[in-house]
């Protein structure tokens, strides 16, 4: 299936239904009142979080959703029935965005989570509300508001607890097929990995960590160069950054200025993913010397702004070095997660502020004042 992470949607609630103006008339009492009953609300447009879920695809094909309409109010102070919702289903970790505020509505991260995106539009009273001692027969009534209507990006990011970044080729993908099932593809020329992959990495017995592989990122991938700076957002949810370091390119580059190109890089995206936990992990240590390979992090180190809490030396090739690193992240994401857990939960903030219409006056004396756009008859009589 085709990897789609973004898609913009137009989203429009149900409106409300109105109120009739309506007379009880029937045999042996000339006299019945007003009846006339108030009309439903529309209904409301949702997006619910659904683990089988891994694509945006659906989106690209309809782009416009609308929930049902209220329906008007009946005679003998029958009320319409609410207009039915509508239900989008979502992959997990689903960003929603107001296009015309560039407002976050909500964020979409646990499995059967929901979000209303759109408020269905409220009802509208019939006559019978209007009635008093000084008016016996009215004959006013309110129609129902309109629904509302936003146009929406979804962006899905994706959830995991390791993000890796580096250059291309410098072993990320090789590192993800040693330790874990998932399989990205892995060649001797650069950008390989033309999506984002999740591997999930089983340390223990009922221990593991998901593992997140993005396309290598190049000078000025925050502006648009190369594919990183399409996904450098799926980091935005990890734990921990794990900065992957060929200190043996082939192309004789310096793997100094190779780092302070992806530093720089994920500076210019995002302040809040530059401060995220890093780890410095050098691969392609069996090219050459371990000696080798650690006086090259130590350079690294010193020109870094942002100091890695760890360094590793590793081969993802032959696995050198690799257990110890595994079990060290499952010890940092087996931490956070615990703190995470005795965190309270934040309150949500309510998105939508609804108060209820005022009502007319009941001081009406003539049909030039009544509210009489109605889809039906305003006055109904029965027999």
């Amino acid at each position: 299936m085709k990897f789609v992470d973004e898609a913009v949607i137009r989203v429009e609630a149900g409106d409300g239904g109105n109120g009739i103006v309506s007379f009880r008339r029937e045999k042996y009492i000339p006299r019945g009142g007003p009846d006339g009953g108030d009309g439903g609300d529309g209904g409301n447009v949702y997006l619910r979080a659904d683990t089988n879920l891994n694509t945006l695809v659906d989106f690209r094909f309809t782009k416009f959703y609308k929930a049902e309409r209220g329906k008007n109010g009946g005679t003998s102070d029958c009320t319409g029935a609410k207009g039915e919702d509508k239900v989008l289903l979502v992959p997990v970790g689903t960003r929603v965005t107001d296009m015309a505020t560039g407002e976050v509505i909500g964020d979409l991260r646990k499995e059967g989570e929901g979000l209303c995106v759109a408020r269905g539009g409220r009802h509208g009273y019939g006559n019978t509300h209007f009635k008093s001692a000084t008016n016996q027969a009215p004959r006013q009534k309110t129609n129902g508001t309109p629904g509302e209507r936003r146009q929406l990006k979804l962006e899905m990011l994706l959830v995991s607890d390791v993000g890796l970044v580096g250059l291309p080729n410098a072993g990320k993908s090789t590192f993800v097929r040693s330790v874990s099932a998932a399989k990205p593809k892995v060649a001797d020329y650069p950008f390989t990995t033309l999506v984002p992959s999740l591997g999930v990495v089983k340390t223990s017995e009922g221990r593991s960590f998901v593992i997140e592989d993005i396309p290598g990122l190049i000078e000025g991938a925050s502006e648009g160069a190369g594919l990183g700076h399409r996904f450098l957002k799926h980091l935005e949810r990890c734990r921990v950054l794990v900065h992957l370091v060929d200190v043996h390119p082939l192309d004789e580059s310096d793997p100094v200025d190779n780092v302070m190109v992806i530093e720089n890089e994920i500076k210019q995206y995002a302040h809040e993913l530059y401060n995220k936990p890093r780890w410095l992990v050098a691969n392609k240590v069996d090219l050459g010397t371990e000696e080798e390979a650690q006086e090259t992090l130590q350079r690294i180190i010193d020109a870094v702004e942002v100091k890695p809490e760890k360094t590793f030396i590793i081969s993802g090739l032959n696995k050198t070095g690799v257990p110890e690193l595994l079990y060290a992240l499952q010890d940092l994401v087996d931490e956070v997660k615990l703190k995470e857990q005795q965190e309270p939960e934040k309150p949500k903030a309510e998105n939508f502020v609804w108060t209820e219409p005022e009502l007319p006056e009941n001081r009406f004396d003539d049909d030039d004042d009544f509210d009489d756009e109605d889809d039906g008859p305003e006055f109904i009589y029965k027999a």
